[in-house]
């Protein structure tokens, strides 16, 4: 089944657009290709040092180019509640590879950090750049050209999108992204955001605070709301990276372990020395990217891939562009309701249908390209089921249910939530902004009110214990670009606005800065392009300017005249308190290179 006709001509703008680009890109990997993917190129020396510790019959086998070695890179470390499972999958990786005539070994391992744990903090600001230092760590350990195909093991929010460009950017390798899966159901995320709330309000303690956040992160696996890093998984899947119904399985889980052993054995079985070869930067194409936003649109998801997707398609010599997203948005009906989008988590998705019912939905309604390659195979149809474990402990897979689960979680394409997705690009005199309006009531998505400038979240956080935010306002976040800070996300202020907002007051923020992937129900004009440091009009905004957020026309106004905008003297930005501490030092040269955010904010060029 071929895709619907305006899905079908935004991928082909987006291939027009990118064809020069995307033929060097293919180039380049051809070339790679006829290179590598053996160890016959190393030198004997070479060759005795990257097989030093495998056993007499592996090295045999490794000298003489006759199995597939698989490289496994890892973010596991065991602080993290996602990232821990991993710390078991490269045993089960190897012995599978093993048990298939095959040879693993631990190519490297990457940085994950955790935006739940630096929220707020100085570390925060390291955050988005974590996602290039992580490409750049992946290609360190693949650079060592021991490998004929690699898994990558990560989950959250810098993690996927970091080890996704060093995957393309080794982009004839066959690469496979295999998952840890979410943790098992705390409390309702509805209820620990009510904590939250009492407690900014200071109705209750630290205590009892401490003790909502603790019944809510409470086990290995990621965060159980749909922010970025469960965005990731979807996101994977659609686009061919997991194999099928991967995505959302409990960690610790006979089932789990059973998928992670035949992702192993798929990469082996797909590398140049098979029949099957299949280079991640030739599979994944302006299809694959399409799919990819069209699964972000209809789940609502993070605002964080407005900028991931961005960089994760250039990295395959793709041109995307928020254009292309917004107007998918329009195209594209929201078919799952989810933390914050709704009172679910992913563990009710997974169990309402999932994965296997929103691709099945998606691909019958012409929304989806069918016509991909995946690491499974050609088509994403094999997609559209459910991963259950069979009676030998291996994989079995079911056509996905034809009704929801649970209709109040995942809905059919012919009755959708809501006829259009959750993201829209807003322009006007302050440049180009993301809004994500899915958990925004309709009735709160048009904001038109004076302006409270701020050059940080805590001076705002610090007005509203104040008792000075009263009355309809927008609040303004400036200086919070990649260029000036490193584009940290924001998410301190969702709570007061969110405050304030049930308090009856008209409120929304504008920034150039991040919201977190669990961003909701306040209108927010985020990711403003240019950003304040670059002279962008954000930093000519004074206090009391209106301001007229649309999010139904899409556009974003400060109510002055051209010539007025115009004559101001941009703001002074002051970042000396940014420059140091927390390995912010470490992180000038990043923030020099970035680049806008609707490029990816990458360090990268081009």
């Amino acid at each position: 089944m071929t895709a619907r006709a305006d899905i079908e001509a935004i991928t082909n703008r987006i291939r027009e657009r990118s064809r020069e680009s995307r033929e060097a890109y293919l180039g380049r990997i051809a070339g790679a290709a006829g290179k590598t993917a053996n160890r016959a190129v190393l030198s004997c020396g070479n060759l005795a040092h990257g097989f030093a510790v495998c056993s007499p019959a592996e090295k045999i086998a490794l000298g003489g180019n006759r199995v597939p070695n698989l490289g496994i890179v890892t973010s596991y470390n065991d602080m993290l509640s996602a990232h821990q499972p991993f710390e078991t999958f490269p045993q089960l990786i190897k012995q599978a590879a093993k048990e298939a005539g095959g040879i693993a070994q631990v190519a490297g391992g990457v940085p994950a950090m955790c935006d739940g744990v630096t929220q707020g903090q100085p570390g925060m600001e390291l955050s988005l750049f974590s996602r290039d230092v992580i490409a750049m760590a992946a290609a360190i350990g693949l650079s060592h050209n021991m490998f004929d195909a690699a898994v990558y093991l990560g989950v959250c929010d810098k993690i996927v999108p970091g080890l996704l460009i060093a995957a393309l950017t080794f982009g004839h390798l066959p690469a496979v992204f295999i998952p840890a899966g979410p943790m098992p159901s705390g409390i309702p995320n509805d209820e620990k955001a009510k904590v939250r709330q009492l407690y900014a309000e200071g109705k209750v303690g630290r205590a009892e605070l401490l003790e909502a956040e603790s019944k809510s992160y409470h086990g290995p696996g990621t965060c159980t709301f749909y922010g970025t890093a469960n965005s990731n998984q979807m996101l994977m899947e659609i686009m061919g990276l997991h194999t099928p119904g991967a995505s959302f399985v409990n960690p610790n889980t006979p089932l789990r372990d059973a998928l992670t052993r035949e992702a192993a054995r798929r990469a082996l079985a797909i590398t140049q020395l098979g029949n099957a070869y299949t280079p991640v930067g030739a599979m994944i194409d302006e299809r694959s990217i399409v799919n990819g936003v069209v699964g972000l649109h209809a789940t609502g998801g993070s605002t964080n891939h407005t900028i991931h997707l961005i960089a994760m398609a250039a990295a395959a010599g793709i041109r995307l562009t928020w254009q292309d997203i917004s107007e998918l948005s329009d195209a594209v009906p929201l078919l799952a309701r989810v933390y914050p989008n709704g009172l679910a988590d992913v563990n009710h998705f997974h169990a309402a249908g999932g994965m296997g019912f929103l691709i099945r939905e998606l691909l019958d309604a012409g929304l989806l390209h069918e016509d991909v390659r995946t690491v499974w195979g050609e088509g994403l149809r094999p997609y559209a089921v459910e991963a259950k474990l069979g009676a030998d402990g291996q994989v079995v897979r079911e056509a996905a249910p034809r009704e929801s689960g649970d209709a109040k979680v995942l809905a059919p394409a012919a009755t959708p939530f809501q006829p259009t997705g959750g993201l829209k690009v807003l322009n006007g005199n302050l440049g180009h902004a993301v809004i994500k309006t899915s958990a925004v009531k309709p009735e709160r998505r048009i904001v038109e009110a004076p302006a409270k400038v701020f050059a940080s979240q805590q001076a705002l956080n610090d007005a509203f214990k104040a008792g000075e935010l009263t009355g309809d306002f927008v609040a303004v976040v400036r200086f919070q670009g990649p260029k000036a800070n490193g584009m940290p996300e924001l998410h301190k202020l969702t709570t007061v606005l969110g405050i304030l907002q049930d308090r009856g007051q008209h409120v929304a923020l504008v920034t150039d800065g991040r919201m977190s992937g669990a961003s909701g129900k306040v209108p927010a004009a985020i990711h403003v392009t240019p950003e304040a440091l670059e002279g962008g009009a954000i930093g000519r905004i004074h206090e009391g300017d209106v301001i007229r957020l649309d999010a139904e026309a899409g556009s974003l106004e400060v109510l002055v005249t051209a010539d007025e905008l115009a004559r101001r003297t941009p703001a002074p930005a002051d970042l000396s308190e940014g420059e140091h501490g927390f390995g912010r030092e470490l992180f000038a040269g990043l923030r020099h290179m970035a680049g806008r955010a609707d490029h990816g904010a990458s360090v990268f060029a081009g």
